[in-house]
Order: C-alpha cells, then sequence, then structure tokens
C-alpha cells in the first residue's frame, strides 16, 4: 500500500483476493444452500473483478471480506431481481450477510470464515462427483485458479473444462447438497476424500501425467497452499499434517529433479545441496508431531518415508531398511498396488534385485497398473540390476511407450539406448 493508502501490485493483491474468495463464496452458500453455488460464485467472481479494479486507485476497504459479501450479495439481487421472491432475497443478501460480517466480533467473523472454507472445500468434493470434477471444482472455487487456468494445467480445451465444472456445480443443486459440514459420523470419510483430491492435485503439478514439462508448479503450489488451509483449521488431525509434510518433504527437492535442458534426474543422482532444506525442516517437525500424537495413517507414513530420503546425506547414506520397513507398515494399513510397486523397489534396495523382482511379479495380474509405466519402469531398473540387459532394455522401451511424459519419455528411452 502506498502513502496514500492505495494498494500497489507488490503488495499481494491477488493473493488477498484468492484468499478472501473461498470465505466470500461460503459466506453466501451459508445463507442461500447449496443449490445456489452456481448464481453464488458467478457473484463473487464479479465481485473480485470489481475489488481488483477499484482498490488499487481507492485503497483496501476497512474490511475487504465485508467489502466483497456486500458487492457479491448485490449482484445476487440483480440477478434475482424480478423474481416472485426479490423482496426476500434481496433483504437477506443485501441487508442481512453485511450486517452480519460488519456487527459479528473479529474473532466470531473470522471462525465462520474458516468454517466456510472448510465446508466449502467438502462440498467441492461431494461424493455424488467424479474425481476429475471433485478437482476441477476444488481448484476452481477454493483455489481460485480460472476455469483457463484448470484446462491448461490438465491439457484439456477450455470448454471442456467449464463443462466439466458447470455438470459439477448442477449435480450439486441436484443432489440438494446442503452448505454445512457433514454429519460427524460421516466426516472422516469426506475429509479423506478431500485429501485425495489436494493429494492428486499435487501428484498431476509434481510429475505431471502429460506435456512437455516434468513440473506444473501452479498445481503443486496451490495444492500446498489449500493442504496449509486444511492445516490451519484442522491443526489437530495427524493426517492433514501428514498430508502437508509429504507435499512439503517431496517439492523440496523439485529444483533437482530437471537439469539444464528439463530432463528427469532420478533421486539417487540430484545435487542435493539444490533441495530445499526449510521446507524439508518445516515437513520433518510436522510429521514427527503427527506421529507422536496422533492416529497413524497413510499420508503419515508417506510423509515419514519422504523425510527419511530427505534427511540422507547422500543416496548410499538412505537408511532402506527403515524405508522398507515403513513400507511394510504402510502396505497393511492402505493395501493398494503403487505402495506395492514401491515397497518392491525399496525390497530391492536391502535384499537385492532378485527379490524386488518377485515383489513385482504379484503385480502383473492387477489391472489397476498392469499397463502402467511405472510398472515397466521399476521393472527395467531392477532387471538391469540384474545383469538381464535385454528383458531390462525391453521394459524401458514399453515403459517409454507408456508414459504420455516428454521428459519421463526421453529419460527412459535414453536408459534403454545406453543398454544397446
Amino acid at each position: 500500500m502506498d502513502h496514500n493508502g492505495r494498494v500497489t501490485a507488490d503488495t499481494g493483491l491477488a493473493e488477498l483476493l484468492r484468499e478472501q474468495a473461498p470465505q466470500v463464496l461460503g459466506a453466501l452458500l451459508r445463507r442461500h444452500g447449496g443449490a445456489a453455488f452456481d448464481a453464488c460464485e458467478d457473484a463473487v467472481q464479479e465481485a473480485l473483478l470489481a475489488a481488483a479494479a477499484q482498490w488499487p486507485h481507492e485503497g483496501l476497504p476497512d474490511s475487504p471480506r465485508g467489502w466483497l459479501i456486500t458487492v457479491a450479495s448485490r449482484r445476487l439481487v440483480d440477478q434475482w431481481r424480478g423474481e416472485e421472491a426479490r423482496r426476500r432475497r434481496e433483504a437477506a443478501a443485501a441487508a442481512m450477510l453485511p450486517f452480519e460480517e460488519r456487527t459479528a466480533p473479529a474473532a466470531d467473523a473470522e471462525r465462520a470464515a474458516a468454517d466456510d472454507t472448510l465446508t466449502l472445500l467438502f462440498l467441492c468434493c461431494h461424493p455424488s462427483l467424479s474425481s476429475a470434477s471433485q478437482l476441477a471444482l476444488t481448484l476452481r472455487a477454493v483455489g481460485g485458479l480460472t476455469t483457463a487456468q484448470i484446462a491448461s494445467a490438465f491439457l484439456v480445451p477450455e470448454p471442456t473444462m467449464a463443462q466439466r465444472i458447470s455438470r459439477a456445480k448442477q449435480r450439486i443443486k441436484a443432489e440438494g447438497a446442503a452448505f454445512r459440514l457433514p454429519p460427524a459420523p460421516l466426516r472422516a470419510d469426506r475429509l479423506r476424500v478431500v485429501l485425495h483430491v489436494l493429494y492428486l492435485v499435487f501428484n498431476e503439478g509434481y510429475t505431471a501425467s502429460s506435456g512437455p514439462e516434468l513440473h506444473r508448479t501452479d498445481l503443486t503450489a496451490e495444492a500446498v497452499r489449500l493442504a496449509r488451509t486444511l492445516h490451519r483449521l484442522l491443526s489437530d488431525d495427524g493426517e492433514v499434517a501428514g498430508l502437508l509434510a509429504l507435499m512439503l518433504l517431496t517439492d523440496a527437492r523439485r529444483a533437482a529433479r530437471t537439469g539444464p535442458r528439463g530432463e528427469l534426474v532420478p533421486l539417487a543422482e540430484q545435487d542435493r545441496g539444490r533441495w530445499d532444506r526449510a521446507a524439508i525442516a518445516e515437513g520433518v517437525a510436522l510429521v514427527t508431531g503427527a506421529l507422536s500424537r496422533a492416529e497413524l495413517g497413510p499420508y503419515q507414513l508417506q510423509a515419514a518415508i519422504a523425510a527419511v530420503h530427505d534427511e540422507a546425506p547422500d543416496a548410499a547414506g538412505t537408511d532402506w531398511p527403515q524405508i522398507l520397513a515403513l513400507y511394510d507398515l504402510l502396505e497393511r494399513i492402505e493395501p493398494n498396488p503403487m505402495v506395492t510397486l514401491n515397497r518392491a523397489a525399496a525390497l530391492a534396495e536391502v535384499h537385492g534385485p532378485d527379490a524386488g523382482l518377485a515383489a513385482l511379479a504379484a503385480l502383473d495380474g492387477d489391472e489397476r497398473i498392469a499397463g502402467h509405466h511405472r510398472l515397466d519402469a521399476v521393472r527395467a531398473h531392477l532387471l538391469e540390476r540384474a545383469g538381464e540387459t535385454d528383458a531390462a532394455r525391453a521394459a524401458y522401451r514399453r515403459a517409454a511407450e507408456r508414459t504420455g511424459s516428454a521428459p519421463e519419455r526421453d529419460y527412459l528411452a535414453a536408459r534403454a539406448a545406453r543398454l544397446d
């Protein structure tokens, strides 16, 4: 803000609006319900545009959230003007919401905003929606990304993404979903869905499933931001802390994962001096605290594995027996083919490549992963270590053909070529 109180470009106006957007949308949905999702979000977007145009010249209002709610509420009134219930809605939208925001004690207003953000996350991850719709709606309504940004991140045309988001909103409306936290007996299951959605957003950003770039930093940054928000709202939940720790510990290696031409650099060959030590320290503290006080969960275990990797002085100093023990535990509490795949790689580090290859054999009949390039890539690496050059070369080539990521494809093809 300059000496006249005007917002300047470098004061984080965009970040402020992004932070306020889900709180304002939540406040409107709290009053009007999930059936009004589409209209409320349109009104919030118009209010954000008005703020972006006015605040840099006029300065921040005393209550940015209250200002946005007032403007968005008026937009709703404009949308509904002429309907039979115009007067009731006008009174609720134009008078009650801003009045509540202005007159509530600051602490109560902050608690309401926090509750609204959490409720909005649960609503965007409604179990009636597909995983793709949950991802898109969360990034749009809570993350504040534009439809064009989301479409670009997932490499689909903008009209396709717009239709996906629109259908998700209509599905919520058809379900009659109320804007309130799920009942206590259902809350843990719904929270798992929210965590999974944020996990998927992060993974797509950290290793893009397709396209020329290995990373999509806009997605990883948004996933971390949303995980921080969730951790702030649910600071005692061990799995929320575990997920945030996992993201921080994993993303800490990002700068070292690619070479000067964008080529993939595997973990064992990375320059650990380029790892983000502040993020590692924060992630280790989070997972250590969660493991000491919370019921054990899969995100905490994955974070603990990431911490062992990050704290090793070099690849040779990695405590693989500890990592294998953690994977053994993870496979018992959250069995899935990707865990089995990673455990096989750890098993090979402790007991040799033949032991790892034997563990991989169990996945060949699992249709969830049998055609996945990561299974071929791990098998190729272990076959190469076992001295089975021809089989390793063929597996590397299969893996290269099956991935949509250009950096991964180039890396795997180069590994195959080295064995010629």
